[in-house]
Parts: structure tokens; C-alpha cells; sequence
């Protein structure tokens, strides 16, 4: 079968068809053309093709799935329930609204209970769920919420401070304008103190 065939895609709670590569290379010459420039000029060529390998790197998220890095846990903590931090994790991702990118950080932290899971797989819940369509709100919930599903922690934390180019580029075209989301669940929620051990930790 064509790795690139049309094929059933579970994206959020709907299941839609995935077009043919070829049906994604015909889009970006009609957005070229729209755009008012000429795809079979020679500087834009190969202008689909690479626009389609890009958008299957920056959306290759839909392909993967966050419960399975989060799978593998250890239960040797040796009573440490403390809390576990990743400061400074890269956010690449692009918002529903324009398909325009927002790029900046992730504050990720957890009290663990029972288990733990390696670090590594933090980061990369967060850039799995980078790498869709969505709100900065959304993938601020969608990485707390896979965290307390598959780690039963006493309490998450989750901090993204990010710039959105549909800002920057378009529209009012504010620079430097970072926007920050938070998430606080369990004993992060209910303790202020905690929070703000949290946030003090988080930005250094």
C-alpha cells in the first residue's frame, strides 16, 4: 500500500481521511498561485514538496502517542515524593487559529507518588503535543492532564511562556510579546506556597 495513500486519521475526537500526498502538493501550488506568484516558475518547483516533508515534521504529533512514552515507569523512588522539574523545554508549535508558529518554553514539574518516568519522556510529551494544532491554553491542559493520567501524581505543574508569530507577523504586529499559560493540579492547586516554589524554581 502507498505509505501516502488516503487513510483514516484519529485527530482529536474526529475521525477524518488523510488526502494523498500528491492532493497536499496540489494545495501549496494553489495557495502559491492564490498568493499571486506562479508555482511552475523555476524558484518554486519544488516549493510543495518541501512545504508537504515540512508540515509531516511539525504535525508529527498526531502520529504519536503520549501514553506511550509515559508507559514505562520506575517504582524504586525510595520515598522521595519531592518535586521532579524540567525548566527551559523547547516549544515549537503552530496555533489552530492562523497555522502560524508560536515558539518558547516549558516549565514541566511533578510530585510523585509511586512511580516515577525518565526525564527524557517528559520532554518529549511536551513535544508531542507541540506538534499539533492548538491553542497555547490547550497544550498547557492537553501535557497536565497525560501527566496525571498516567503518573497518579500528588500535583503537576505545567508553565509555557511562548511568542506567537500571528501576533509578531500579522495582524497588530506586536514583537516580543510572550504570552504565559499556566496549569496547576492536586497539591500545586491547593498550596500557594508550592506555587510558588514552582515558579521561582522554574525561572531561576
Amino acid at each position: 500500500m502507498d505509505a501516502h495513500a488516503a487513510r483514516p486519521t484519529l485527530v482529536g475526537n474526529d475521525h477524518v481521511t488523510r488526502p494523498t500526498r500528491e492532493e497536499a502538493l496540489a494545495a501549496v501550488r494553489t495557495l502559491i498561485a492564490w498568493s499571486g506568484d506562479n508555482p511552475d516558475r523555476e524558484g518554486l518547483l519544488d516549493t510543495p514538496k518541501r512545504v508537504v516533508d515540512a508540515y509531516g515534521e511539525w504535525f508529527e504529533g498526531y502520529a504519536a502517542d503520549p501514553a506511550k512514552e509515559l508507559s514505562r515507569t520506575f517504582e524504586d523512588v525510595q520515598g522521595y515524593d519531592d518535586m521532579v522539574l524540567l525548566r527551559d523545554i523547547e516549544v515549537e508549535s503552530h496555533c489552530e487559529h492562523h497555522m502560524a508558529p508560536f515558539l518558547g518554553k516549558a516549565y514541566v514539574a511533578y510530585l510523585p507518588t509511586e512511580k516515577v518516568v525518565g526525564i527524557s519522556k517528559i520532554a518529549r510529551v511536551v513535544e508531542i503535543f507541540s506538534k499539533r494544532l492548538q491553542t497555547q491554553e490547550t497544550l498547557t491542559q492537553e501535557i497536565a492532564a497525560s501527566l496525571e493520567d498516567h503518573l497518579s501524581p500528588a500535583g503537576v505543574a505545567v508553565l509555557i511562556d511562548a511568542e506567537h508569530q500571528c501576533m509578531t507577523t500579522r495582524g497588530v504586529h506586536h514583537r516580543h510579546v510572550s504570552t504565559i499559560t499556566t496549569r496547576f493540579t492536586g497539591q500545586f492547586k491547593s498550596d500557594p506556597a508550592l506555587i510558588e516554589r514552582f515558579l521561582k524554581l522554574a525561572k531561576g
